[in-house]
């Protein structure tokens, strides 16, 4: 097997099953904690000596979620929930759930009374992050945070420990961000694509970025994709594989994504700052051009149609999870804006619940006959 497929090998295995790995963290005698979408400090509990490990629900039946949430609401949430009470996440010491929408807000609760056993840690992120007492109140969050993994794990916190965890993941970020560019342009299918994206979920971020720098080379050295319709996919999520495996059926090559669980995580570093917390609440500060981050301007919409634009896109597909109210009301203005700029649109509803994309099939083929 050539090397390129024996790294995207590696990476689908830890992204179809998160369990096995999980499992794996836990015989080396490592100690996980459960992160929930969609910004959680990573950084602070890597730097305590603990992996991260994402929770984004799964493509399963919901049933005992039912109990606590109405139909009405994001099925992430609903199947985090789902896991969390059938046993998924057993032997995970925490899971830190931030509160950047109302859902997550909910869920958080009714962890507490669904899922005893895994301690609920809050993450409370300011509305107003970017001035000084927004960044006051976003360190604050964390000295929490820091305290209740400390009771949780028996793990303590270090300014040296944090400042080295800042610098590895912002060097995660920078392989992230530079796979996306070269990605965009080498032979790579939605599928493999997400399965990067989706690993780095489930794997600690230096083990994750060593992974990826190989296959970044091997992608620059290896065949160019040609022949296809160049897209800029936006959404909270976009790792479900019926509706890759219908991208690549027609062509359809990412050259750029807007998705929170996707390339969202990687656009703003830790600034170097002599206190490693001070620094990670600037991040935080920083993060612009997301659904789920106060912005009265919209400048997400700019954004979206800039990047459209610098990568060549042909067209711009929105996979608006169902039931996600802030998704739901960015879509008007990205629907003005790709009007204006004369660039095709499609939108598409996801939820974790469905396992027949025909809808969606008949859309993308309709959306591929464009051009």
């Amino acid at each position: 097997m050539a090397v390129k497929e024996e790294l995207l090998a590696q990476l689908h295995e830890v992204a179809s099953n998160p369990r096995k790995q999980l499992d794996s963290y836990l015989a080396q005698g490592k100690k996980v904690v459960a992160v929930a979408p969609v910004y959680t400090p990573m950084e602070l509990i890597h730097s305590m000596g603990l992996v991260p490990m994402g929770v984004w629900g799964a493509d399963v039946e919901i049933n005992e979620a039912k109990k606590y949430f109405p139909a009405f609401i994001c099925s992430i949430m609903q199947t985090i929930l789902e896991l969390g009470i059938k046993g998924e996440y057993d032997g995970v010491s925490a899971i830190v759930i931030p509160s950047l929408c109302d859902s997550l807000k909910a869920i958080g609760q009714n962890w507490k009374y669904a899922v005893k056993d895994i301690p609920f840690i809050p993450m409370t992120y300011p509305q107003n992050r970017k001035p000084e007492y927004g960044i006051k109140f976003t360190k604050a969050g964390y000295e929490r945070v820091i305290n209740d993994l400390t009771i949780a794990t028996g793990q303590h916190y270090s300014e040296f420990a944090l400042a080295e965890s800042n610098k590895i993941y912002n060097e995660h970020n920078a392989v992230m961000r530079e796979f996306a560019e070269v990605a965009a342009t080498a032979e790579l299918t939605a599928a493999e694509r997400s399965d990067v994206y989706k690993s780095a979920w489930f794997m600690l971020p230096e083990e994750h970025t060593e992974i990826v720098k190989k296959l970044i080379e091997e992608l620059k050295q290896g065949p160019k994709a040609e022949g296809k319709v160049r897209v800029l996919v936006s959404g909270i999520l976009a790792d479900s594989p019926s509706l890759l495996n219908i991208f690549d059926e027609n062509g359809i090559k990412v050259v750029f994504d807007d998705v929170a669980a996707e390339s969202r995580q990687y656009r703003t570093d830790v600034p170097e700052m002599e206190n490693p917390l001070d620094a990670l609440a600037h991040k935080f500060a920083d993060m612009d051009n997301c659904t789920l981050l106060y912005d009265p301007k919209k400048s997400r919409v700019e954004y979206i149609i800039e990047q459209a634009k610098n990568h060549n896109a042909d067209g711009v597909i929105v996979l608006m999870t169902k039931f996600c109210d802030p998704e739901e009301f960015d879509y008007v203005p990205i629907k003005r804006a790709c009007e204006a700029a004369g660039i095709p649109h499609l939108n598409i509803e996801v939820d974790r619940q469905m396992v027949n994309y025909e809808q969606a099939k008949t859309m993308i083929q309709a959306f591929k006959e464009m051009f």
